[in-house]
């Protein structure tokens, strides 16, 4: 059972924004303080992005576990009401990424996904940007 009402349920997922996250926009500053510039949200590319390095052909995602569905993160895990609805949308959402994944690759673009629960070691992340970067 929910503990919340409907009304108040639809409220606070109304609030959940694919843009402009607290996730994404740690990624940004970080990576911008290393000294790496880029474009956001590249409507010409598949998936649209969160941050496109056009002259490096390069794109970095930064997802959050739960939306799309980060395998073996115990922020992934299902909701207990509602699963009917909640499998079929979070699945959904982990096969557009992969198709889009996909289409850049073949189109000759590096792709980096970034989990939010990668954020928990921020030593080991920039790390992870520098060698995907610089490749």
């Amino acid at each position: 059972m929910d503990s919340v009402t409907p009304a108040r349920r639809s409220e606070i997922m109304g609030r959940v924004r694919s843009r402009h996250t607290k996730p994404e926009m740690t990624i940004r500053r970080m990576v911008h303080a290393m000294g790496y510039r880029y474009r956001l949200h590249a409507k010409d590319l598949p998936g649209k992005p969160d941050l496109v390095f056009r002259i490096r052909k390069k794109v970095v995602f930064v997802h959050g576990c739960f939306w799309h569905r980060h395998a073996g993160c115990a922020l992934a895990r299902l909701p207990k009401s509602r699963q009917e609805f909640w499998l079929p949308k979070l699945e959904a959402n982990r096969q557009r990424d992969m198709k889009n994944e996909s289409a850049l690759r073949d189109a000759g673009w590096g792709v980096l996904t970034i989990w939010e629960c990668e954020l928990s070691d921020i030593s080991r992340l920039k790390t992870k940007i520098k060698e995907f970067l610089d490749a």
